[in-house]
């Protein structure tokens, strides 16, 4: 390990993973963590996604200082952190449980970090209050958690996180305990704060899609202790490189097709030729088609597939159509129907050529 001095770190320059890997103590064969070689730029904040034992809370584990890597160095701006404790790193974290006091009120809930950093006792009260005001929680200074609702103790959380003025906050599945309507009622207050406080770089660990979508400037598609693939929202569920990255970010239709002749564009999907950009893919070669399900249209189009209907799903503004088209199961979501196809039922459906990804194997996520 690397040699760290022991003064409050300087993290304003954002994060960097350098091939971060993690193994439980004692054990050769359970990796949490393999390699990562990432970085967060000052000011960004950079979701890290993926199913549960993908590596990501891990990751985040590091950046605070609770699990120690067994290979690579953490740095926060040009400081390597590698081997300081948490409290000697000037990180903020907000994880799912808030971990409020229940026996403090909620300014010395917020006031707590500052203590534990020995602020000056004149700066305290000063900052209490522009951390509330920030998270909208000023008129609930004087209250015990157990008077606020879930989202409001969770604005608290944030408030003591930003109290101390991180240069990174960390955020650790923050709304998973939060109802539906909640959820994105912070998810608003959080964009809103990155907003205010530009030069505060954030990692976000969440399974929740839209959450990422929603808040992250770019994303981390992590899998099996692994970075799998990074990229900003929209180029990653526009034009996801994996097949992996293509169904977990959003829903996607992945289709097994052959590429056809050389500068035709054109793939084979069982029986049916397919006019799609193959993007020099080599004629002959196996690959997999990404469609969303939301440019899927039904009737005849370009690249049209016909099968019968499986299930028809009704979700208030739009109809979702489960096609099963030679032995694969198509999903199309429409725009509500007022007569929507039936079970049993034959359709035709088709989507454009440049609505359409080709995924080849071999490719990789580059950190």
């Amino acid at each position: 390990m690397s040699k760290t001095t022991d003064r409050p770190s300087d993290s304003r320059g954002g994060i960097r993973f350098d091939r971060v890997s993690v193994a439980y103590p004692g054990s050769t064969d359970t990796v949490a963590l393999d390699s990562l070689d990432l970085t967060v730029a000052p000011g960004e904040v950079m979701a890290l996604l993926g199913p549960s034992g993908s590596g990501k809370t891990t990751a985040l584990r590091a950046v605070a200082g609770f699990v120690r890597p067994t290979a690579g160095r953490v740095l926060l701006g040009d400081r390597d952190v590698t081997d300081l404790p948490p409290h000697r790193r000037g990180i903020g974290m907000v994880v799912q449980q808030y971990a409020l006091f229940p026996h403090m009120r909620v300014a010395d809930n917020v006031a707590f970090g500052m203590r534990a950093q020995k602020v000056p006792k004149k700066e305290i009260p000063g900052r209490v209050a522009e951390a509330l005001d920030l998270t909208g929680m000023s008129a609930y200074a004087e209250r015990y958690p157990r008077e606020l609702s879930g989202g409001q103790q969770q604005r608290v959380a944030i408030a003591r996180a930003l109290a101390i003025r991180p240069g990174v906050l960390l955020l650790d599945e923050p709304l998973s305990a939060l109802d539906a309507r909640l959820r994105s009622d912070m998810l608003a207050e959080l964009a809103r704060l990155h907003r205010e406080l530009p030069d505060v770089s954030i990692l976000y660990v969440t399974h929740d899609q839209i959450e990422a979508l929603t808040l992250a400037d770019r994303i981390a598609v992590m899998d099996r202790a692994r970075l799998q693939d990074v990229g900003t929202p929209q180029d990653l569920y526009r034009r996801p490189r994996t097949e992996f990255t293509a169904s977990f970010v959003g829903n996607a239709n992945l289709l097994p097709v052959t590429v056809g002749p050389a500068a035709r564009d054109t793939v084979s999907f069982g029986r049916t030729e397919l006019t799609v950009p193959t993007r020099g893919a080599a004629a002959g070669a196996t690959a997999t088609l990404c469609v969303r399900p939301h440019l899927v249209g039904l009737g005849d189009g370009p690249n049209s597939l016909t099968g019968e209907v499986a299930e028809v799903q009704w979700r208030g503004a739009t109809h979702r159509l489960h096609v099963d088209v030679d032995g694969h199961r198509l999903k199309a979501d429409l725009r509500e129907l007022r007569r929507p196809p039936a079970p049993g039922e034959r359709v035709t459906v088709h989507f454009t050529p440049d609505d359409a990804v080709l995924l080849t194997a071999g490719v990789s996520a580059d950190g």
